[in-house]
């Protein structure tokens, strides 16, 4: 999993490397793209969730005709659904980009990248539906191998498409276009080859079929969601500062990305052993280890922040040509990465009370941190110190969203505790 995030997110930070030699005004337009994106994998992410737990159910179950007749449910409904979402952002786009604060002169720009890029992401979203049925049938290697392999590709294709060919900011859409392209022709054909998807649906009702999806689909989207309103949010706070603040945030926010992809990977492989505990009734083992990761995660994203603030001496010239751009760069990784172990720790609570069956703590927790702490932050930075201040705002909101999601983690544990013992005990 660490090489498979780390390969994603490294092809969507070699995008903007790349599309920061195209200008400001093109890596201002990445930047009001990146929100609206994250929006869009919260949906995507919620479905994967769903038809992970739903066909690896049914196979425990052992139905495995339901299990494929699942899986096929989950690439038609989830395609359109994805679908339907993206046709809504290209009508509505000048709406949302108004909301956001673009600027009246990026909006052709913004425009020809978004025809194609909505496409890209649309195939991005049937791939990651492929992944989670390889997932739940137990394959995590192709899932893995494909993320590194359409990131390689997305590599090499980013400078022939971007400057070579002179496609510009579109040039970086369509490599992404024919990496997802290459990626779902190879993992579907694997789909279809061990026989994992099966259309046909008649014996299967669509109703109480599409019930169970929402049922697990719509608490994990409204959680993964948050993220992306807040972004939205987030982005038209900024974009009151002028392009050259959308393009170092857009900058900023992908080496956030990056630099928690550890983090990412832990999201997705602590709760099967979180899960292995609690079914065993050990709940010492559940603290212990989530205790490990907590302890492991401050001390490796403060290693990242001390990279990260020796790096802003240097870093922001080779990514960005442009001064402006490269001083408020270099003003976020003094600051905002400090905040990176809180952040952490924050996410892994998340997914291990979605784990522990808490999935309403868990939205909680993500409120508090989007809305209680980071975006009024943020705000109040903003008022106060312009853009310097929104880069103290972050790095004060994501330390208290820590410490809070840890609390709520801990009474969320002792009333587990509380609960167990008697029950153990008359047993």
């Amino acid at each position: 999993m660490v090489f498979g995030a780390f390969a994603l997110m490294g092809f969507q930070l070699v995008d903007s490397i790349f599309i920061s030699r195209l200008g400001v005004a093109p890596l201002a337009a990445l930047g009001f793209t990146v929100p609206v994106y994250q929006l869009m994998v919260g949906f995507q992410v919620g479905v994967g969730i769903a038809a992970t737990a739903l066909i690896a159910r049914a196979l425990g179950a052992k139905q495995s005709k339901q299990a494929k007749q699942l899986a096929a449910m989950v690439v038609v409904a989830g395609g359109l659904l994805m679908l339907l979402l993206c046709l809504l952002i290209w009508f509505f786009q000048v709406v949302i980009l108004q909301a956001l604060g673009a600027e009246s002169a990026l909006l052709p720009l913004i425009n020809s990248y978004w025809l194609v890029w909505l496409f890209s992401s649309w195939l991005g979203a049937m791939l990651y539906f492929a992944y989670s049925i390889c997932r739940a049938n137990g394959d995590t290697r192709l899932p893995g191998l494909m993320m590194v392999v359409t990131s390689l590709i997305n590599l090499v294709l980013d400078p022939l498409f971007i400057l070579t060919f002179g496609w510009g900011l579109v040039g970086a859409a369509l490599a992404t276009w024919v990496a997802f392209a290459v990626g779902a022709i190879v993992v579907y054909g694997r789909l279809f080859q061990r026989g994992w998807l099966d259309f046909d649906l008649a014996s299967l009702p669509p109703v109480v079929a599409l019930r169970q999806l929402s049922s697990i689909s719509a608490p994990a989207m409204l959680s993964q969601l948050m993220p992306g309103m807040a972004a939205l949010l987030a982005t038209a706070l900024i974009a009151s500062f002028g392009a050259s603040a959308v393009a170092a945030w857009a900058l900023g926010t992908r080496l956030e990305f990056f630099s928690l992809v550890l983090v990412l990977a832990l999201t997705m492989s602590l709760p099967p052993m979180v899960g292995h505990f609690l079914g065993a009734g050990e709940l010492e083992k559940i603290q212990a280890l989530i205790r490990l990761a907590v302890r492991f995660v401050l001390l490796f994203q403060l290693g990242v922040a001390l990279m990260w603030l020796i790096a802003s001496r240097w870093l922001p010239s080779v990514l960005t040509p442009d001064a402006q751009v490269g001083s408020l760069l270099a003003n976020y990784l003094l600051l905002v990465p400090l905040s990176y172990g809180s952040l952490g720790v924050t996410m892994i609570m998340v997914s291990v009370c979605n784990a522990l069956g808490w999935p309403l703590r868990a939205v909680l927790i993500s409120c508090l941190r989007l809305f209680v702490f980071y975006l009024p932050a943020l705000w109040l930075g903003a008022y106060v110190a312009e853009m310097p201040g929104v880069f103290v705002g972050v790095l004060g909101g994501n330390l208290l969203a820590g410490i809070s999601a840890w609390r709520l983690y801990q009474h969320a544990m002792r009333r587990l505790q509380k609960d167990s013992y008697p029950s153990s005990a008359t047993g």
